[in-house]
């Protein structure tokens, strides 16, 4: 299978923080994060490269509320 080296990846982590998210990369390179941490009972955008578009942000908030369930998990 073939990775293409534009795409948004859903992710989760257990580790150092616990809930979902997705990431957003352009030439293979991870560019973007939007995580919901279900501990902290919050959402965060991270940004791991210095000039992204208003245009492709806009877009991933729009995946992240289409693709990640926005009730956080109750523990």
């Amino acid at each position: 299978m073939e990775i293409k080296p534009d795409r948004i990846e859903i992710a989760s982590d257990v580790n150092q923080r616990d809930g979902i998210g997705i990431e957003v990369y352009r030439n293979n390179e991870m560019i973007l994060e939007i995580f919901r941490d279900d501990i902290e009972k919050t959402r965060t955008v991270t940004v791991y490269k210095k000039d992204i578009s208003l245009e492709l942000i806009e877009e991933s908030i729009a995946t992240f509320k289409k693709e990640i369930p926005q009730d956080f998990i109750k523990y």
